[in-house]
């Protein structure tokens, strides 16, 4: 058995024990949780199995299980080809195909259109088989077929539908079941052009849609289909069914040329999985003919993004310090990278030029030549030299977007705010218009370095397997001020809090956009510069800065294919560009090779916001996060917080910061507490001094715990703040999120 790592892009081959199945082909396969279920297929030509196994995958463990016969009748029969579907803590058989024979060698087939329900146990091991008593008109018997299971959100009641099939020939016929409450079966009723017949095909659900791709289909000649009884073929054909309307849509179509190859070939048994809202698919055969002499096996794998992702978590803080902040936010799975945005309280000089700018328009979206790969972007966009990311794990090396890696900053505290002023820098997304995607051997691929100066394109149809890269994030250091703070991560090497830091951020305001998603179009090409070129008018003298009126105007960071960023530049809007993107978000894209970068200032205040970027595009941005950076000569925020639990107490305990002016003087730590406040203002935390002293640990007894207020913005967690005091005062706090189980009630539970 094979693994493929999303992050990574590796297969690996782990070393499985226990009880290893024989192979086998053509058999039921689901995975629930970290769990893994394989029912019946073909052993040998003629032997087929109705044996179950279980592998768990967090241990590589194979293990034979035997669920009990059900209570009337038998259990399922040898068969291959048959459909496996979980729902819930049930797995549905319907289907197949069974050898009548007792001899292998003298293969009689027999289509089954029995069905099964088998009962999971919670996490490992099943109870057993059960026939449920339908009603209605049974599907045919068939085998090859599809079955997935869909509930509505405005009816409650789960649907299994099966299309599709071989039972002497093709079919595609779609029929629903209501798998809870009437057990009832009945044909579904479609608008739409429905699929070709077809057999050996895969259908996903993403969303409200059922994804139907591939398969062998009818040869058409001359738009007639072929008898049943005529020449077959494989195709590429993509449709989706939407599960609300019943509409079908064409996505691909049979008879679309594909010259550049920038599609899934045709092909027929392949595999194909979805992850959130993006669909892989994988390998499959391809033939023209029945003889098997004319059959290719395909080695490549692909994926489609199906939307835009969704907002990212609001970003934390992990550092600041006097003109940089360290910031990081929750991984969104299958993205190719991050676009962080940042503004100020104070004014925004706008730098003036009369260079020329290079502007990427969004990509039009042609309709009926189907999903065009074309992943090769002619934009190069340039970060700062001294611009730095630290990764806190292996991003996939397949990223369309290049990665802007920058600086990262801290917050400050029990200082008035500056008046110096921040100078802010303006760029919008770039979006990389790209639907399907094609993984394939290791190629070289970008490297993110301290002095990458030029990011390059990245042709995505190869895709760069690297090795993982796990570094730490030590603990975010957070002013001390009784407004909101940020947090940080506190993992350290090995030990430590099996708690994570995050950040309390002050803002909660949603900046969010709204997702424009779906791949309804049929034809999606990357963006290009060669035409785009305008040149922009001198207004004033290269010096000169105008003052933007505050109208929130956001600017670019840069696009990050990691989850971190250390921020202590952005990027400047020249002053035509400003006033094109005050008037709408993303309206066009800047090379940032073009544009001016501008350092962040001591003791200012900064807000930040993230969005994820896919092939269809950037999704809505997260929350927006606060933070302001450090006051020279303060000291830093401690560092490496570590928590260990006793029987009746935890204990706190982290690295001393550097102070710019003589020795620590003493070290406060707070536990945010419960109070009417914040049912008023819930981000609004109240904090209660547990610790003042010289030492670098403190212990947190049952007593304090029991009046601790859990936070519940992401996942619930008991907040702490740590803060060092020099002859100039108290620095920055760090913040850790100690965290919780679901159901709080006594934090040392």
């Amino acid at each position: 058995i094979y693994f493929y790592n999303i992050a990574t892009n590796q297969w690996f081959l782990p070393a499985v024990r226990g009880d290893i199945p024989p192979g086998c082909a053509a058999h039921g396969f689901v995975c629930d949780g970290t769990r893994i279920l394989v029912f019946g297929g073909m052993v040998e030509y003629g032997r087929y199995s109705n044996d179950l196994y279980e592998l768990q995958a967090s241990r590589w463990l194979w293990k034979k299980v035997k669920p009990q016969a059900p209570p009337i009748g038998l259990p399922p029969c040898p068969r291959l080809g048959h459909s496996f579907s979980l729902y819930g803590n049930k797995c549905y058989l319907f289907g197949g195909l069974a050898n009548e024979s007792e001899d292998s060698n003298n293969n009689i087939p027999r289509y089954l259109n029995d069905f099964y329900e088998l009962e999971l146990q919670h996490g490992s091991g099943v109870v057993g088989w059960s026939i449920p008593m339908t009603k209605g008109i049974l599907p045919s018997p068939r085998e090859s077929h599809t079955a997935i299971v869909y509930c509505r959100k405005d009816v409650g009641n789960p649907k299994m539908y099966v299309f599709g099939g071989m039972c002497g020939c093709r079919l595609n016929d779609l029929w629903e079941l209501d798998i809870v409450e009437t057990m009832t079966w009945s044909r579904a009723e479609t608008k739409g052009t429905v699929p070709l017949p077809r057999s050996l095909h895969t259908a996903n659900v993403i969303g409200n849609k059922m994804y139907v791709f591939g398969g062998w289909v009818p040869q058409t000649v001359e738009d007639e289909i072929s008898t049943p009884d005529g020449e077959w073929k494989c195709t590429s054909s993509f449709s989706y069914l939407n599960l609300d309307t019943m509409e079908w849509i064409a996505l691909i179509s049979d008879c679309q040329e594909d010259k550049k190859n920038l599609l899934p070939g045709p092909r027929a048994g392949h595999c194909a999985v979805v992850v959130g809202t993006r669909l892989y698919i994988w390998s499959g055969r391809d033939g023209y003919r029945k003889a098997w002499n004319n059959q290719v096996c395909c080695k490549d794998l692909w994926y489609l993004d199906t939307e835009k992702p969704p907002a990212p978590s609001q970003v934390q803080l992990i550092k600041a310090t006097t003109n940089s902040f360290q910031v990081k936010w929750d991984d969104v799975p299958t993205v190719e990278g991050y676009l962080l945005q940042l503004n100020a309280d104070s004014p925004v000089p706008i730098v003036t030029s009369g260079i020329p700018v290079t502007i990427v328009p969004e990509t039009a979206l042609p309709s009926s030549q189907g999903i065009k790969l074309d992943l090769h972007s002619q934009t190069n966009h340039v970060v700062p030299n001294n611009l730095e990311a630290e990764e806190n794990i292996t991003e996939p090396e397949n990223m369309v977007t290049k990665e802007a890696t920058k600086k990262n900053y801290l917050d400050s505290r029990e200082v008035k705010e500056s008046n110096a002023p921040s100078l802010l820098p303006g760029c919008t997304v770039v979006f990389i218009t790209v639907h399907i995607y094609k993984l394939g051997r290791k190629v070289a691929g970008p490297q993110t370095s301290a002095n990458v100066a030029e990011l390059h394109d990245l042709d995505i149809r190869t895709v760069n397997p690297d090795a993982s890269v796990s570094s730490i994030v030590s603990c975010s250091q957070t002013m001390v001020t009784q407004q909101a703070v940020k947090t940080e991560s506190s993992s350290t090497n090995g030990a430590v809090v099996k708690d994570e830091t995050s950040l309390t951020t002050v803002s909660s305001k949603s900046e969010v956009a709204e997702t424009t998603f779906i791949m309804s179009s049929t034809k999606v090409s990357a963006p290009q510069t060669n035409n785009s070129t305008v040149h922009l008018s001198k207004t004033t003298s290269p010096n000169q800065m105008a003052t933007v009126k505050r109208d929130r105007q956001w600017y670019d960071v840069g696009i990050f294919k990691s989850n971190s960023a250390l921020v202590n530049q952005y990027y400047l809007l020249l002053e035509e560009k400003a006033s094109i993107s005050n008037k709408m978000e993303n309206a066009d894209v800047l090379d940032y090779s073009l544009l001016k970068k501008q350092d962040l200032f001591p003791g200012t205040v900064y807000r930040f916001r993230v969005a994820a970027v896919n092939g269809c595009g950037a999704g809505p941005f997260s929350k927006v996060s606060e933070f302001k950076t450090c006051i020279p000569g303060f000291p830093g925020a401690p560092s490496t917080v570590r928590i260990t639990k006793s029987v009746d107490c935890i204990h706190l305990s982290w690295e001393p910061p550097v102070s710019p002016s003589g020795n620590i003087l003493e070290y406060s730590a707070y536990l945010a507490i419960r109070t009417t406040q914040l049912h008023e203002n819930p981000n609004q935390l109240v904090f209660m001094k547990i610790y003042c002293g010289l030492k670098t640990s403190c212990m947190v007894t049952a007593a304090q715990l029991s009046n601790a207020h859990v936070d519940y913005t992401s996942r619930p967690a008991i907040v702490f703040r740590i803060s060092a005091k020099n002859e100039r005062g108290y620095g920055p706090a760090t913040q850790v999120r100690w965290l919780q189980g679901k159901n709080v009630r006594m934090p040392l539970q």
